[in-house]
């Protein structure tokens, strides 16, 4: 049998695994400072651990770190795209954005993806497996260090449902969150989910102050259904009721990711429905122009629809922004990750 990769342990597995080899209490950190402060590849490096204890480990335990298969760097603004190779084989992307002394790490959460949202091309695919939490944290490591430099921001954006994979997930947030960890702080690591209630209502209940995205789309039923079919188990009503219990019992702001599609979602009776969806509840909207998926119809709104929307939003108290493009000259805006292994 192949040996267990420490990467797909949460903290308290590995603390666990310590103490079932006699190990004390602050070995776990010291483990997690190598595996994910330092970004360690082997358990050898590992020089403050004995001797023992890391031939211990390496008989236990598999060590992993993502490979480079292909990067790509944005002419027009620097924005760098990775493929990376995983342990088995399987491929994922994750991208970094610098600005200024800020380094943002667009990391994935799964292989593939299962939602199916028609603007987006790492559904077409399909879904292939989860990610082991050292996988989801490991992107970020690795990004970092091809920069030169710390990630100051992580956002679960790339490819994949975060809360289909919950526990994973959030195991890796709080390795990127940790001291001993990447150290960034909670409120600069954010989850975004397609709108999986079950996940947004755990999160409400989590100690840590993370931020959370949702991809809304659309406040209208019908179109957010065609729009993206794996969502439609989560009705916007029941959606609205747990994202405003969200905000009561964390005081902490929702975003909503909003794609303007030509003709589909930027119609004045959509901007009405999301007009009403988001009066009342503590939010920010970030409109995005939709972005080129090969094999889509779809197509972006002009500007002057998305004026039209910013303006209305920000007219009724509601916080909205334009996300600024990055990195589309590389296919690495957002909905355009994909794992594509040719050259």
């Amino acid at each position: 049998m192949p040996a267990a990769d420490v990467k797909s342990l949460d903290r308290t597995g590995l603390a666990e695994a310590l103490e079932s080899l006699g190990e004390p209490g602050y070995r776990t950190g010291q483990l997690v400072r190598w595996l994910y402060g330092r970004g360690a590849t082997d358990f050898e490096q590992m020089t403050d651990l004995p001797e023992a204890l890391r031939r211990e480990l390496a008989g236990r335990f598999s060590l992993s770190f993502p490979a480079l298969v292909r990067r790509q760097v944005s002419a027009a603004d620097g924005t760098r795209k990775y493929l990376w190779r995983l342990g088995d084989g399987a491929t994922v992307e994750s991208v970094g954005l610098p600005a200024g002394s800020r380094l943002t790490v667009c990391l994935s959460t799964q292989v593939g993806c299962a939602m199916g949202c028609a603007f987006c091309a790492t559904g077409r695919a399909g879904f292939v497996r989860n990610l082991l939490p050292g996988e989801i944290a490991d992107q970020v490591t690795a990004v970092a260090r091809d920069f030169g430099t710390r990630a100051t921001n992580a956002v679960a954006m790339g490819q994949g449902e975060p809360f289909a994979n919950y526990d994973a997930t959030l195991a890796a947030f709080r390795f990127l969150n940790a001291k001993d960890g990447a150290g960034i702080g909670a409120r600069h690591l954010t989850v975004s989910t397609s709108g999986v209630i079950p996940g947004i209502r755990r999160l409400a209940s989590e100690p840590e102050q993370f931020t959370l995205a949702v991809s809304l789309h659309s406040a209208v039923q019908s179109t957010r259904d065609s729009l993206m079919p794996g969502a439609r188990r989560w009705p916007l009503l029941e959606l609205r009721e747990a994202l405003a219990a969200y905000v009561e019992t964390t005081g902490r702001r929702v975003t909503f990711e909003y794609a303007l599609i030509d003709g589909a979602n930027d119609t004045e009776a959509e901007l009405q429905a999301l007009l009403r969806f988001c009066a009342g509840l503590l939010c920010h909207v970030n409109l995005i122009p939709v972005n080129a998926v090969p094999g889509s119809a779809l197509a972006r709104s002009s500007k002057q629809r998305v004026e039209r929307f910013r303006h209305a939003l920000q007219s009724a108290g509601v916080e909205a922004s334009v996300r600024v493009e990055r990195g589309a000259d590389i296919d690495a805006a957002c909905g355009q990750l994909r794992q594509r292994c040719e050259a």
